[in-house]
């Protein structure tokens, strides 16, 4: 069976359909979402649906859990909601929440010998001692041996990790497509017109298909 691990969505519904159809995908065969389903493009509903009809696995994303944060009043006081994550708490139905809430931070396929995570992990650390805040957000390790969440601080965490476990992550639209030997990652920019990407296990393969337009301009990472 196939493993289709595909990167950040951001409510393209349309090249989500479209990137299923180029990879050829068979009911039956997984799909793993790895992160940020919602915010920013045109229908996170649409996405969240298809997901849960189609039966397809995600892990959580930082956009995934922030609009959470806000649908379970958990939000930080003083903070304001952007468009973006409003839009998203104005189309979700019950059943898509419940689909987000039981999203993991990780997911673990051993036959594979592969993880998915949205944000990343920071290597020499043992997986379950990761804090939720870099398996969600981190992008960079220091010079210093720091987590970072911002690209500028240092070297991207996926080219430090050494295995053994191939890692498919997202979360990094601004460095693009990243292929290090054991870690791919796979958020290619779909919402700001670029491409979504996806790997195929135990093929090996990358497929892509364009964004059918630039939904928001990149401003930076976020």
């Amino acid at each position: 069976m196939r493993t289709l691990f595909i990167g950040d969505v951001h409510g393209c519904a349309d090249e989500l359909d479209a990137l299923l159809k180029e990879c050829g995908w068979q009911p039956g065969e997984r799909v793993v979402l790895v992160g940020d389903l919602v915010a920013k493009g045109p229908d996170s509903a649409g996405v969240v649906q298809r997901a849960r009809e189609l039966g397809l696995q995600a892990v959580r994303g930082n956009h995934d859990e922030h609009v959470l944060r806000w649908y379970q009043g958990h939000q930080k006081p003083g903070k304001k909601l952007k468009p973006e994550h409003q839009q998203v708490l104005d189309t979700l139905t019950p059943e898509d929440w419940r689909y987000l809430d039981l999203l993991p931070l990780y997911l673990r396929l051993p036959e594979l010998n592969a993880l998915a995570v949205h944000g990343g992990v920071v290597p020499g650390v043992p997986l379950k001692e990761q804090r939720q805040e870099h398996l969600l957000n981190l992008r960079s390790i220091t010079s210093d041996g720091k987590p970072s969440k911002r690209i500028s601080d240092g070297a991207p965490w996926a080219s430090l990790w050494k295995g053994p476990e191939l890692i498919l992550f997202g979360h990094d639209a601004v460095r693009g497509l990243q292929r290090y030997k054991h870690a791919y990652g796979l958020d290619s920019g779909c919402v700001y017109g670029g491409r979504l990407t996806a790997y195929v296990l135990p093929e090996g393969r990358f497929y892509s298909v364009p964004a059918k337009r630039a939904y928001l301009y990149m401003a930076g990472p976020a």
